[in-house]
């Protein structure tokens, strides 16, 4: 009888796991540093200083971005969420049937499809409808980011229902219940966690994205994300590391709270 495979006991694993995460997290440990760093260079340490962060909260254009990059991720992430929810109930509320199959993978294409090919194909039609319309406010971007976010937000809300024991919706059915008073009293609230783990994991792939933000937005309509890269492109000064390493804290934050309620067993 063969013995159980374990990738992590094979010799040099480790090692090579060590240096994975080492290459990974270095650049991003340097950034981190030098956002503390008391002069304006990027290779030369001077000494630890908050004024870069400062300055970064007195620029105005940074104020206009962030609160921009806020709005549009608090939106797209909460209609995300909700068509996530949705798209969860009806695809694991059900009998298997054909087709299935395809709705899951219609449902998660944007994870399946690079991310730049959806950026091109929302400029073209988007362009198109600027063009009819004569409209080209923020709502595109917002559009843009909700498909992209919907497959985010779905994974574990849907993951949330396939745990979920069905004794206490049926239940409720055999007392009476309708449909919506057994979701509003019994599904939602044991769906709660996992809605909400969506919402957080679909508003931290907004306010990070950067491609498809890119390609939408017309002009004065920079998040902090493409305002940054935007920076690059002339001067890179520690202001920017800075903005990274707030941007850095909140993800880490968000996604934290996502792993720690997502695991809540039902």
């Amino acid at each position: 009888m063969a013995s159980h495979f374990d990738v992590k006991r094979q010799r040099g694993f480790p090692a090579v796991a060590m240096v994975c995460f080492f290459l990974l997290y270095l650049p991003i440990a340097t950034l981190v540093v030098f956002a503390f760093n008391a002069g304006p260079s990027l290779a030369v340490w001077e000494g630890v200083s908050l004024k870069w962060f400062i300055a970064a909260s007195n620029n105005s254009a940074v104020q206009e971005a962030a609160v921009r990059s806020f709005a549009i991720a608090v939106i797209a992430a909460t209609i995300a969420t909700a068509a996530a929810t949705m798209a969860a109930l009806a695809t694991t509320r059900t009998e298997p049937y054909r087709g299935l199959t395809f709705k899951y993978a219609f449902i998660n294409q944007p994870l399946m499809v690079p991310e730049i090919v959806t950026a091109v194909a929302l400029l073209i039609v988007f362009s198109r409808v600027k063009a009819w319309t004569g409209y080209s406010g923020l709502g595109f971007i917002v559009a843009a980011h909700t498909a992209f976010c919907i497959p985010f937000a779905y994974l574990p809300i849907r993951a949330r229902l396939e745990n979920m024991d069905l004794t206490l919706e049926r239940a409720a059915a055999d007392l009476y219940a309708t449909p919506w008073r057994a979701f509003r009293r019994v599904t939602l609230p044991l769906l709660w966690p996992g809605i909400l783990a969506g919402f957080m994991l679909a508003f931290v792939i907004s306010l990070d994205d950067v491609v498809i933000t890119e390609f939408v937005k017309s002009g004065g309509q920079d998040t902090l994300p493409t305002y940054m890269l935007g920076q690059l492109r002339r001067i890179v000064t520690p202001e920017i590391n800075a903005i990274s390493t707030i941007f850095l804290a909140i993800s880490v934050l968000v996604v934290t709270l996502f792993f720690l309620i997502s695991r809540r067993k039902v």
